[in-house]
């Protein structure tokens, strides 16, 4: 990580932008975590996932309803990931640090490790975006190729067809793979993990443990083996579509900008912020029911610049940055609808598996 470094000399962009939003909270007299917008969001997410969890578990029932139910659970899963963790994970959802960490260790409650996902995801992901070799979001080799700086490979040629059951299987690989390949081998990527806590090695055991208890063990118990099983994959499916996708359609994109640090020996011309909005991209923001669902990750562009900020000031937020990227000719990428963002998502993917 220490490889990379941004034009930190001058950087006006920011600086502009920040005294806009500044003065927006000072105005509005707003704090910048969550309201009750948020909190009330909470509330439907944690009762419907355990009134789903209830009726799956205990009610008996025909299998088409099951399966919806089950498609439900995992939508509700992406949902209380993109809302109250996320915001949580990044101190965000209160101004109460202990309320932050309940809500980020919602991630546990879904099986995996908050721990883990907050080097990952805010030090990795949110410092060094798209650029290849430190961004380990789109570090999937060997079965992906997502820009010309990675090695290509017969098989990327089709990769925007099979990316969907790639995609598909993301929480899986996430709670029974890449924890444990993260806490054994100590790295993320090529990135040292610091090392654990007597805390941290107990939540991480312990999250494991009840997820298997309270997904698996009492399930079996109360429906049968098979039907758990299957069950549980179809929940981890849809969900991890969703997950790839919202993220997916962020980065990975026909018009976002994908950096080779050894091009400059790891010093870009780039202000950090300016280098944020050429790798990041908007998709539906102007959809409510999107905005609601995907916790403001649609307007992703926001959430990179401030991550400290709650998602439900976005919208306002989204209105100061593209005033500020005029001012100083950034182009400001941003797709209209999901539609139009999964096709260019999908159009990236063809061009990189065919592209030299």
């Amino acid at each position: 990580m220490a490889g990379i470094q941004f034009n930190t000399k001058e950087h006006p962009f920011f600086d502009e932008l920040k005294k806009k939003v500044d003065n927006y909270f000072a105005t509005n007299n707003l704090k910048q975590t969550g309201n009750f917008k948020l909190y009330s969001k909470t509330t439907i997410l944690f009762l419907s996932f355990g009134v789903i969890f209830w009726l799956l578990v205990f009610v008996p029932m025909p299998i088409w309803l099951s399966v919806i139910l089950c498609s439900l659970f995992g939508i509700n899963l992406a949902a209380i990931g993109f809302n109250v963790m996320h915001d949580g994970a990044h101190g965000s959802f209160s101004s109460k640090t202990w309320v932050n960490e309940i809500m980020g260790h919602s991630l546990n409650l879904m099986g995996g490790d908050v721990h883990l996902w907050k080097i990952k995801h805010n030090l990795i992901h949110h410092s060094f975006t798209n650029i290849d070799g430190y961004d380990d979001d789109i570090d999937i080799k060997p079965f992906m190729r997502t820009t010309t700086i990675q090695p290509k490979k017969p098989i990327h040629e089709w990769q925007h067809i099979y990316s969907v059951a790639l995609y598909s299987l993301t929480y899986v690989l996430w709670i029974f793979y890449f924890d444990w390949k993260k806490y054994f081998s100590g790295k993320i990527g090529l990135t040292p993990i610091r090392k654990f806590s007597t805390k941290d090695h107990v939540i991480f055991w312990a999250t494991k443990i009840i997820h298997f208890g309270f997904f698996f063990a009492l399930p079996m118990y109360t429906v049968g083996v098979l039907q758990t099983i299957v069950g549980y994959l179809i929940a981890a499916f849809v969900c991890g579509m969703i997950l790839s996708y919202v993220f997916q359609m962020a980065h990975v994109m026909e018009n976002t900008e994908f950096v080779d640090p050894s091009l400059s020996e790891g010093k870009l011309e780039d202000e950090w912020a300016v280098h944020q909005i050429k790798t990041t991209s908007n998709f539906a923001t102007q959809n409510k029911v999107i905005s609601w669902f995907t916790g403001g990750l649609n307007y992703q562009v926001e959430h990179h610049l401030f991550p400290r900020i709650s998602h439900v000031h976005y919208p306002e937020l989204n209105k100061l940055v593209k005033e500020t990227c005029a001012q100083f000719g950034v182009r400001y990428n941003e797709y209209k609808t999901v539609v139009s963002a999964v096709k260019s998502h999908v159009n990236h993917l063809k061009t990189m598996g065919q592209m030299a």
